[in-house]
């Protein structure tokens, strides 16, 4: 190996272990939190918003099961009520099932080029729960609405 390789291997190795220990521990800090695969919803709300209030509204539209036979499997649909045009229009619509381990099941871009702030998906959810849709708005504002989902046969775990 050349002198000059094996400096450069060296200087990377080196740099690399003066990283990790600071690397570790933010990781560690994190499930300290939450958990290793957990997220509460309050955090997630808060990671979406920026600490902004979300208003329940209307004009948000949340379509699901009142009872879902199989929790791997929930069908909804989002549709928020928009003119969709360049000055007001639905940014992003978020999904979140309140009591999974991972309340975030879905985010949704949008354009006033869609012309329709509407999606549908299939979800998981891991018992009975809330399921809440969080619309942003182009004018910086969040309005939300949800609906409660039995399930009958649990869809995580």
């Amino acid at each position: 190996m050349e002198r000059r390789s094996f400096l450069k291997s060296f200087g990377a190795v080196a740099a690399c272990a003066t990283l990790l220990p600071s690397i570790v521990s933010a990781a560690d800090e994190a499930k300290k939190v939450t958990g290793p695969n957990e997220m509460n919803i309050e955090t997630a709300i808060s990671a979406i918003t920026g600490g902004k209030a979300v208003t329940p509204s209307s004009k948000v539209s949340l379509s699901a099961p009142e009872i879902a036979e199989n929790g791997a499997v929930v069908p909804i649909k989002v549709t928020v009520t928009s003119a969709m045009t360049d000055k007001e229009y639905v940014k992003a619509i978020h999904v979140f099932a309140t009591k999974n381990n991972n309340v975030r099941c879905a985010n949704v871009y949008l354009t006033p080029a869609n012309g329709e702030a509407s999606f549908g998906t299939r979800i998981k959810l891991g018992g009975t729960q809330d399921v809440l849709a969080i619309a942003e708005m182009s004018d910086g504002t969040f309005l939300s609405g949800k609906q409660n989902v039995k399930v009958t046969i649990g869809g995580c775990g």
